[in-house]
């Protein structure tokens, strides 16, 4: 039965050019004039309004083909699905064939979730939570920590990521590093997307993050940036698979340390870049595509996609390294708040990110992959639960699941309306927000954002994943 109150959004939507159907707790999305472009899917619970100009955003970016024969094969969105700011919505997976669209990650490449846990009782936590919150306030926020790396180490990243990092770690470790367990970093490794390593090049970074010889101080490394992303602890306190928990090490109970970050500057130098570029290989002569959506096309450009690809993994590895280096901060300061914990890591996978998949590339922007028995993690907001989930290989979907709740308010909403409205009505009650900017805590309230329950049971119910562990929030760190 299709939600009450949306058949006159559906006919105004069709007013506008769009065909909007809706058919057993999913919709379908065409523009009317491209009848050739594949239609789009979104997975919506119920509940949750239409939201016309996001569903504008995915049908026009089914729409984006380049005139040498790239094509978007298919499209769909998330249960978080909500408009995104440069065109594309985010919660938006696209597959295509012969061509990649940079604007369809952004400049956020490899924004992604880490999680780990530890075997640390709420209360032995709390009972040291001042100490705790003002060391890690001067890592995150004062500059007291130390990611000090050699020029080598920087190039080495770029290139391969993870593995490439943590190579010359070994052979010599710098910064906070020095007091790493660097066998446990490289246990870990096989506990990350990709193994964290993708193939970068150090030419597409920024210039002055890869000197010939001598030491970085990178500003942009081991922080957790702005808008939604965070460094939060939490408690486990359902086990639902105890079977895979087993497996990863996770139990009723522990303390649970997620990380939301990505690539930060890098990811924005490399995002604009190629944004440009796109834009500047269009068609001489041919009108721009409505949606202002370049896409680079295999055919006529195959150097260009390569090169693509290239540095939007170089940005990738800088986003996997970043998250790791958050959460070694948080667990060398909690080794010396509670003494030896191992913290170990569950998962680390991305979201804004191009893959090679399906007919040739799926490209995931505010959704993240969801194969067959691999780990999900998906946070709510810091006044709700998050989820450890695990991938069930839906093709109908791409293989995909979300990335969060989704927001229900702009920030504009927020920092114009917030201050007017009480702690309750804004869902911060009894929320334990660490940050140097009051605003942020107003923008980034529970409030805005979409209830996460219905998000996980649309996808549970859909067959994209199955819920392991379930995760409430103690503290949230936010930029």
């Amino acid at each position: 039965m299709q939600p009450k109150n949306t058949l006159r959004l559906l006919r105004a939507l069709a007013r506008q050019g769009l065909d909007v159907r809706y058919n057993d707790r999913s919709y379908s999305v065409r523009r009317t004039d491209s009848p050739d472009a594949p239609t789009a899917e979104v997975l919506l619970p119920e509940s949750f309004p239409v939201e016309a100009k996001a569903f504008k955003q995915l049908a026009s970016l089914a729409t984006a083909k380049h005139p040498a024969g790239g094509r978007v094969c298919r499209v769909c969105a998330t249960p978080d699905f909500h408009p995104g700011d440069a065109g594309v919505p985010i919660g938006s997976v696209v597959e295509t064939s012969q061509q990649v669209i940079p604007a369809a990650v952004g400049s956020d490449i490899n924004c992604g979730m880490r999680l780990h846990v530890a075997d640390l009782s709420v209360g032995d936590f709390l009972s040291q939570r001042d100490r705790f919150v003002e060391l890690m306030k001067g890592d995150y926020f004062f500059g007291t920590r130390d990611v000090t790396m050699t020029a080598r180490s920087m190039q080495a990243m770029f290139r391969d990521g993870v593995a490439g990092w943590l190579d010359t770690m070994l052979d010599g470790p710098t910064g906070s590093i020095v007091r790493s367990n660097l066998h446990q970093l490289a246990k870990e490794i096989d506990r990350i997307f990709l193994s964290g390593s993708m193939s970068g090049h150090q030419k597409w970074a920024p210039e002055e993050l890869v000197p010939e010889t001598g030491v970085v101080r990178d500003g942009g490394l081991a922080t957790i940036g702005g808008g939604n992303h965070f460094v939060e602890v939490q408690w486990i306190d359902r086990i639902e698979d105890r079977t895979l928990a087993y497996q990863w090490g996770v139990r009723e109970g522990q303390l649970a340390f997620t990380i939301h970050s990505g690539s930060r500057h890098v990811g924005k130098y490399i995002g604009g870049m190629w944004r440009d570029r796109a834009r500047s290989l269009w068609v001489k002569g041919l009108k721009y595509p409505d949606s202002h959506l370049f896409p680079l096309s295999a055919v006529t450009h195959p150097e260009a996609v390569q090169n693509y690809l290239q540095a939007e993994a170089t940005a990738a590895n800088y986003g996997f390294v970043n998250r790791l280096l958050l959460a070694e901060l948080l667990r060398l300061r909690l080794r010396q708040v509670y003494s030896e914990i191992e913290a170990p890591l569950v998962y680390d996978l991305p979201h804004n990110i191009t893959l090679p998949e399906g007919q040739g590339w799926v490209t995931r922007k505010g959704a993240c992959p969801a194969h067959e028995g691999q780990p999900v993690i998906i946070p709510g907001s810091m006044g709700t639960p998050s989820y450890l989930l695990v991938g069930l290989g839906n093709q109908d979907w791409c293989c995909s699941a979300s990335h969060g709740a989704g927001r229900w308010r702009s920030r504009f909403d927020l920092s114009r309306q917030g201050n007017r409205e009480s702690e309750e009505e804004l869902g911060l009650t009894g929320v334990d927000c660490i940050t140097l900017r009051e605003e942020r805590r107003i923008e980034e309230a529970p409030a805005a954002y979409k209830p996460i329950t219905p998000v996980i049971d649309a996808q549970v119910q859909a067959g994209l994943v199955r819920v392991v562990a379930r995760m409430q929030p103690i503290l949230t760190f936010k930029a």
